[in-house]
C-alpha cells in the first residue's frame, strides 16, 4: 500500500505533460532545472561547493553576478575537516554549509566530496576526505546530515572512483568488484545509510561506461543493492548518450552549455520518444525521484511555508568555521618544544613565505567561493599578537600569477582537456632578492615562522600535479632559512602532501589543509598555544609519489585505461603492508601534551565485542586525542593489508585526567567482500585488535576470534 507521499508523486505525475517532464529532468539554466508553475512544482535550483556556497551565475553563462550578496562563509576543505577526525565538527560543518545554502535560496548544495585519495597528485584531493574508507564515510555521514538539517539536499560526489582528473571525462576506470565494495564504495554507502537525498555520478567511465549513465552502477549497485530512493543529478557535462541516460537511474542530466534544450535528456529524448524508440515511462521513473526529493525538502506547497530559512552572513558560523580549522591543524615536528611561541615574551616575529597573505577561497575549482573575508596567516598572526610585538614579513618566494583566460574554463572544460597553464618564472635577480629579504628579516628576529606550500595553482579541478616537489623555488629558499635560523617554525598549507628533503634540519613542523575563513587565526591560535593541536593525518606523507604503490604500477594519470591494480592496497593500507618509509603515517600527529594508553579489555557484546581501554593526559595542558583502532586478520591473504581502521573516538583531557573509551566491534568490520557469492562474508580466524595513536604508533592489543 503506498504512503501519502507517493500517492501525491502520482497525482502530481498523471498531470505533466511531457514537455513538462522534459524539462524537470535536465538543466534550464547552468545550476538549475524547469519548474512547472502550474502545477506549483518549482525550479530545483543547486550550487557548488564542498567549501561554502559558490558565487551566482547567470542562467546561461559562466559570468559572475559581480556583487556582493553572494559572500558567504569560507569553510574549511573536506581533507580538513577528515583532519578533525571529529563526527561533531563534521556536522557542524554541514549545518552551516546547509543553512547558508538554503539563505541562498539552493535546494541542493554538491557537496560532500568523499572520492578516495588514491594518488597524492590528483588535482581535487583537497575536496575530498581521505585516504581511507571507514573514516571518509564515518566523517561523511555527518557532514550529510548536518547539510539536510536545513532543508537543503546533500549531494555527495563523485559516484565512483574519480581518482584522478587527468582524462578525466574519458578515462576508463577498471577496478575488481573487491576493491570497488571494499575501498571505493564504503564512503557512499554510508552517505546513503545516513540519508542523502542526491547523489553526483562521476565523469570517468567505469569499466566502459561513463558513470554518470552508468546501469550497473546506478542500477545495480546504489538503487538495487543499496536501495537508493533519492535523485541521481550527472556531474556537469558528465552525459553523453541519450539512450544510456534514458534507460540508467541518472535523473536529471547537467552540463556547462547553454543550449539546453540540445542537452541529451531535452530534445533528444523527446524525439526519441515520439519516435517510439524510448518509452515515456522511463521519463516517468525520473520525475518520480525528482518529486519525491521535492517532497523531503518542504519545496511543495503548503509545506513550503514552513520550509526553513537559512542564514549566509552569522556571526556563529564564523565561529564554526574557527572551531572547525583549529581542531584540523596537525603538529607534524617539535623538536625541544619549540612550539607554543610565548606570546608574552615574543617582541619582534619574521613571518615568511607567500602563503602567509595568500587567499584561497577564490581558486581551486567548482570550489571557489566569493567568501565575506578570509583571515590569512599573516593576519591571524598579526591580530593575536595586537601591537605587543612586531611582525615583520616578506614573500621568499615569487608566486606569480597564472596568466588570465579568455573563457571560463568551466565552459571549456567538455570540449577538451584543461589545458596545463605554467606561470612564467620568476628572474634569477628577482627570485635572489626574494630570499634575501626573507633571510634579512629572519636574522634577528625572536620567532621566524615559514609560511609555504602549495595554492590553487597547483590543488587545481580538471588538472592533476605532475610531481610533489614544492612549487616557486621554495626548496632553496627553505635551505637558507633554515641554515640562518635553525629554529625556524615550519607551517606547510595544501591539499596533498609535498616533498619534505629539508624535513631532517627543521625542528618544527605543523601542516594545514586550507582552512577556511577562520584559518589564520586558528593557526595563531595553535603557533602560539591558545589551542592545543590535535590533528591526526587522514593521509599518508609519503617521501616522493614514487612511493605511492598506483604509481610504482603505473596506473594513474594514464588517459585511455587506468586499472586499479593496487587492489585493497590504497594509502597506508600499502605503505604499512610492504614497510614503506613514510614520512608521516596515516592518523599522525602530536600535541603539547603526552597521552598515555592503558588497560585494554574486550568484552563480548550483541552482534560483536566492546573494546574498552583507558587515555591519560600525561602532560601539563590541556588537549585532545584520536584513538584509533585497527583490525588486524591472522589469515591475512595475499594483496590484503596488514590492518584496516575500524574505529576511532577523539577525546578531550585535562592535565591528569583519564577517560575511559569505548569502540564498538562488529562482525561487520571483520567482513570482506566475497566476489564469488557477491556478497559480505566473515572468515573464521583470528583477529588483532591494535589501538594506537596512528597506524605505525600502536600502543594496545588484544584479540577476537570467530
Amino acid at each position: 500500500m503506498r504512503n501519502a507521499c507517493e500517492e501525491r508523486i502520482e497525482s502530481l505525475l498523471s498531470q505533466l505533460t511531457l514537455d513538462e517532464k522534459i524539462g524537470m529532468i535536465h538543466g534550464a539554466g547552468i545550476f538549475r532545472t524547469a519548474g512547472v508553475p502550474r502545477l506549483g512544482i518549482p525550479s530545483l535550483v543547486m550550487s557548488d561547493g564542498p567549501m561554502g556556497v559558490r558565487a551566482e551565475f547567470g542562467d546561461g553563462e559562466w559570468v559572475g553576478a559581480g556583487h556582493g550578496a553572494d559572500k558567504v562563509s569560507y569553510l574549511p576543505c573536506n581533507s580538513a575537516i577528515a583532519s578533525t577526525w571529529d563526527r561533531d565538527l563534521a556536522r557542524s560543518a554541514g549545518r552551516v554549509l546547509g543553512c547558508e545554502a538554503r539563505g541562498r535560496g539552493k535546494d541542493v548544495i554538491l557537496a560532500p566530496g568523499i572520492n578516495i585519495k588514491r594518488s597524492p597528485l590528483c588535482g581535487r584531493n583537497f575536496e575530498y576526505m581521505c585516504e581511507d574508507p571507514y573514516l571518509t564515510g564515518e566523517l561523511a555521514a555527518q557532514v550529510v546530515q548536518g547539510i539536510q538539517e536545513n532543508d537543503v539536499a546533500a549531494c555527495p560526489k563523485h559516484f565512483a572512483c574519480n581518482s584522478q582528473e587527468t582524462e578525466r571525462l574519458w578515462v576508463d576506470t577498471v577496478v575488481d568488484e573487491r576493491t570497488l565494495n571494499e575501498i571505493y564504495f564504503p564512503g557512499f554507502r554510508a552517505a546513503v545509510d545516513a540519508g542523502a537525498y542526491t547523489i553526483m555520478g562521476a565523469y570517468n567511465r567505469l569499466h566502459g561506461e561513463h558513470c554518470c549513465t552508468s546501469r550497473a552502477l546506478l542500477d545495480g549497485v546504489l538503487r538495487d543493492q543499496w536501495g537508493f530512493d533519492g535523485a541521481v543529478i550527472s556531474d556537469w557535462g558528465g552525459v553523453h548518450d541519450t539512450d544510456a541516460a534514458a534507460h540508467s537511474s541518472l535523473d536529471v542530466e547537467m552540463s556547462v552549455a547553454a543550449n539546453f534544450d540540445e542537452y541529451y535528456m531535452a530534445n533528444p529524448l523527446k524525439e526519441k520518444i515520439g519516435a517510439g524508440e524510448i518509452d515515456e515511462t522511463v521519463i516517468d521513473a525520473k520525475v518520480r525521484n525528482i518529486l519525491r526529493l521535492m517532497i523531503r525538502l518542504n519545496m511543495l506547497e503548503p509545506e513550503s511555508r514552513q520550509r526553513k530559512r537559512g542564514a549566509f552572513d552569522d556571526p556563529a558560523h564564523a565561529a564554526a568555521a574557527r572551531k572547525v580549522a583549529a581542531a584540523s591543524i596537525v603538529l607534524l615536528k617539535n623538536e625541544g618544544n619549540l612550539l607554543p611561541l610565548d606570546e608574552d615574551r615574543v617582541k619582534t616575529v619574521a613571518v615568511i613565505g607567500a602563503n602567509a597573505e595568500t587567499e584561497h577561497s577564490y581558486g581551486g575549482g567548482s570550489a571557489e567561493i566569493q567568501a565575506l573575508y578570509e583571515h590569512t596567516p599573516l593576519r591571524g598572526i598579526t591580530m593575536l599578537l595586537a601591537g605587543r610585538a612586531k611582525v615583520r614579513y616578506a614573500p621568499g618566494y615569487i608566486a606569480l600569477k597564472r596568466p588570465e583566460r579568455k573563457r571560463n574554463w568551466q565552459a571549456e572544460s567538455i570540449d577538451r582537456p584543461r589545458e596545463v597553464i605554467h606561470s612564467p618564472k620568476a628572474s634569477e635577480t628577482d627570485r635572489r632578492a626574494a630570499i634575501d629579504e626573507a633571510l634579512a628579516i629572519a636574522k634577528d628576529a625572536d620567532a621566524v615562522i615559514y609560511v609555504g606550500g602549495l595554492d590553487h595553482r597547483h590543488d587545481l579541478e580538471g588538472q592533476d600535479r605532475q610531481s610533489m616537489r614544492l612549487p616557486y623555488g621554495q626548496g632553496e629558499l627553505i635551505e637558507a632559512l633554515l641554515a640562518e635560523r635553525p629554529d625556524t617554525i615550519m607551517v606547510m598549507m595544501g591539499g596533498s602532501p609535498v616533498e619534505m628533503p629539508w624535513l631532517g634540519k627543521a625542528k618544527a613542523l605543523v601542516w594545514s589543509y586550507y582552512a577556511g575563513m577562520e584559518g589564520g587565526t586558528a593557526l595563531a591560535d595553535v603557533l602560539f598555544g591558545r589551542v592545543c593541536p590535535g590533528g591526526k593525518l587522514a593521509e599518508t606523507f609519503p617521501v616522493t609519489a614514487d612511493d605511492c604503490y598506483a604509481h610504482k604500477l603505473g596506473e594513474f594519470g594514464r588517459k585511455d585505461t587506468v586499472t586499479y591494480r593496487d587492489g585493497l592496497l590504497v594509502g597506508y593500507r600499502y605503505y604499512d603492508t610492504a614497510n614503506v618509509p613514510v614520512n608521516f603515517p596515516f592518523g599522525y600527529g602530536l600535541s603539547y601534551t603526552r597521552f598515555d594508553y592503558e588497560n585494554i579489555a574486550i568484552g563480548r557484546a550483541d552482534g560483536g565485542w566492546t573494546v574498552r581501554f583507558d587515555v591519560v593526559n600525561a602532560g601539563e595542558r590541556a588537549g585532545a586525542e584520536v584513538a584509533q583502532m585497527y583490525i588486524a586478520p591472522e589469515n591475512r591473504q595475499d594483496g590484503e593489508p596488514v590492518h584496516a581502521l575500524k574505529g576511532f573516538a577523539r577525546v578531550t583531557l585535562e592535565p591528569g585526567e583519564r577517560k575511559t573509551v569505548e569502540l564498538a566491534l562488529t562482525r561487520d568490520h571483520l567482513a570482506v567482500w566475497d566476489s564469488e557469492t557477491h556478497g559480505w562474508a566473515v572468515r573464521p580466524g583470528g583477529y588483532g585488535v591494535q589501538i594506537g595513536a596512528s597506524s605505525r604508533d600502536i600502543r594496545l592489543t588484544g584479540r577476537v576470534e570467530i
